[in-house]
């Protein structure tokens, strides 16, 4: 182990690692968190990056001391990297799950590129990167909220621009998309949501108030 730490392979494990950090930290702190501002992707979404990166290294690392087994480590790698996009136990917004998926890919392919030049890596890295940002830029996702309304009166799409004047100054946003999801006529309530331009004004409050899985997934399509 002390001839690892000291070898040439160590040393292009540090400079790989470097650049995932680097590129994934440009992906959540440049195009992810300005437009949904949620620490708690941010946090999850960074850690996930170095854990998965040295998981998949060491792996391989490991099974070639054991006859070289290059293989075998990484589809056990594989298995155990995307089962995480499982272990979580709420509902996950899709664009949180792409993240996640790209973040993962990317950590992956740093990973495993012993022997890449780094020229090559280093290219691979800004195109995972360029994808990112140009998807953001282009499609310019505007911040959302989810909200139980009790005016079920107002839902119909006849009234549609009155929901809208009635959301805007109850809440003092400027709104420009309403969608409106299941609705309760017992208890005179419908779940809404809506689009608004400006910055996302919530912090890292939950979006989703007691839904059924059903609903979130309505809402999150």
């Amino acid at each position: 182990m002390t001839d690892f730490l000291f070898s040439p392979s160590f040393s292009a494990m540090l400079v790989r690692l470097v650049i995932n950090i680097v590129v994934v930290g440009i992906i959540i702190d440049r195009l992810y968190y300005p437009k949904s501002k949620r620490r708690d992707f941010y946090f999850t979404f960074m850690l996930i990056s170095i854990a998965i990166f040295f998981i998949v290294f060491f792996m391989i690392f490991v099974l070639e001391e054991m006859k070289g087994k290059t293989s075998l480590g990484i589809g056990i790698g594989l298995f155990g990297i995307f089962s995480i996009m499982r272990y979580r136990t709420d509902a996950m917004p899709v664009r949180e799950m792409t993240y996640l998926f790209v973040i993962i890919a990317l950590s992956l392919v740093n990973a495993i590129s012993e022997g890449v030049p780094m020229i090559e890596l280093g290219v691979t890295n800004l195109i995972f990167l360029v994808a990112v940002g140009l998807c953001e830029w282009h499609l310019k996702v505007l911040p959302s909220k989810i909200i139980q309304y009790d005016k079920i009166d107002l839902i119909t799409p006849d009234k549609k621009q009155e929901l809208i004047a009635d959301l805007e100054k109850r809440l003092g946003l400027d709104i420009v998309q309403v969608e409106v999801g299941a609705v309760d006529f017992i208890r005179d309530m419908a779940m809404v949501k809506i689009r608004y331009r400006g910055k996302r004004v919530d912090g890292d409050i939950a979006n989703e108030l007691k839904l059924s899985k059903d609903q979130l997934k309505e809402f999150n399509k």
